[in-house]
């Protein structure tokens, strides 16, 4: 007779999956800069984006995971230190440069792939007159920064201009900031520092560390095992297609092979309860199950979440947990929108209880609120109004301003 699979229920399942995403540890805590990096090893990687509507992604990632971050630790961890380097997940992503040997296999998928792009594209370069073939034009990319040292894509667009395909998408960019491009993403360039936040690129012997660059390259074998092992550590529990989801680096049937060779053995299958009282049969290792008594639970407070946060970037997940249906609606035309252009999800203790829409005014030195929209069944009681503006008032001193400031002199809600 088959055992009964553990039931692990959603009060549980959120705090186990916010755990491993650093949101139940104390926020008001000092943060040195080795407390920083661990942090970063903790989440696995920190999704960058160039939005900048109150602070960019990455900022807020860290600062929603402890309010004393200092951004200036981040930089020295990556242009300094060399502790992160930057590179692609799902997205691009700040990264500690231990991985760095497990994306040399993600070096060559990534090669194969945009050479069969290149192949239906056949971009071309015209430079003095005369067309020069993409491979040409990568070998003069690579040789320029070579020679220069650290370089920006726009060091590089007198050199050369473009031939237009008929294509749209990654090849329609400037053929030299294509080619820069295609080199960092198959590993011979790599970003060596931004500026403001445009990609600074310079030979990875450059800048990723030697004992880092010289480890020898893993098996497939070994390569889907650590990426499904260290993705599960992330997050406690997970599907197969969860696990090769989360670095983005494995296809779906490899990761459920993985779970079906370990199960019972490195891995028990559990339950998972949903918000709505359903359960999903899913994978944990089996030490979690020792470890759910003493979790700790999220701090009792409200905190802003970027859209690009780890908790909410997996939006079935963030569905069947939390029960919140979020979406970024950046690439919506504004009448089409339900809430706003960049509209930041709000967490309190272990549940996500709204939306603000709010973006940083420098010339007016204030975080500006436009609207909030919570929960149904959340009520805007004195002490989560509290809460709230606390929260704003952390944000604020975060990103510069001295005040906050709301639409029509007072903070709406739909």
């Amino acid at each position: 007779m088959t055992a009964a699979k553990p039931v692990i229920n959603n009060e549980l399942a959120r705090r186990i999956f916010m755990g491993r995403q650093g949101l139940c540890s104390v926020p008001t805590l000092p943060q040195t800069k080795e407390e920083l990096r661990e942090l970063i090893h903790q989440l696995g990687f920190v999704q960058l984006d160039s939005i900048r509507t109150v602070e960019r992604a990455h900022h807020m990632i860290l600062f929603a995971r402890n309010h004393n971050y200092k951004p200036e630790h981040l930089r020295q961890l990556h242009e300094d230190d060399r502790h992160v380097f930057e590179h692609w997940t799902h997205d691009a992503a700040i990264i500690p440069t231990e991985f760095y040997p497990h994306w040399r296999r993600r070096f060559d998928f990534a090669e194969q792939r945009l050479r069969e792009r290149w192949k239906k594209n056949r971009p071309t370069v015209t430079e003095e007159g005369s067309e020069v073939g993409f491979e040409e034009m990568m070998g003069k990319v690579l040789s320029h920064v070579k020679k220069t040292g650290p370089t920006l894509s726009r060091d590089l667009k007198k050199k050369s201009s473009g031939k237009k395909t008929g294509k749209t998408g990654w090849w329609e960019w400037h053929p030299s900031k294509t080619a820069l491009e295609f080199l960092w993403r198959t590993g011979d360039l790599s970003v060596t520092r931004r500026d403001g936040f445009q990609k600074v690129y310079d030979l990875s012997a450059r800048v990723i560390p030697t004992d880092v660059r010289r480890r020898k390259i893993q098996s497939m074998d070994s390569f889907v095992d650590w990426s499904c092992s260290n993705a599960l550590d992330r997050l406690g529990f997970a599907t197969p297609t969860e696990l090769a989801a989360f670095w983005g680096s494995i296809k779906s049937a490899e990761a459920k092979s993985w779970c079906e060779t370990r199960k019972g053995k490195r891995l028990v299958e559990v339950l998972i309860e949903n918000a709505d009282g359903s359960v999903n049969p899913t994978f944990v290792k089996p030490e979690l199950l020792d470890q759910i008594a003493e979790l700790p639970e999220a701090p009792d407070r409200i905190r802003v979440l970027s859209p690009f946060d780890p908790v909410i970037r997996d939006r079935k997940r963030l569905l069947k947990l939390f029960d919140f249906d979020y979406r970024i609606e950046i690439f919506f035309p504004e009448a089409k929108r339900q809430y706003g252009y960049y509209v930041f999800p709000l967490i309190e203790k272990d549940r996500l209880i709204g939306r603000i829409d709010m973006k940083s005014e420098r010339t007016n030195n204030a975080l500006h609120i436009k609207g909030l929209w919570l929960e149904q069944g959340v009520k805007y009681s004195k002490t989560r109004q509290k809460r709230l503006l606390a929260e704003l008032n952390r944000h604020a001193k975060f990103v510069g301003m001295s005040k906050v400031t709301f639409e029509n002199n007072y903070l709406k809600i739909h």
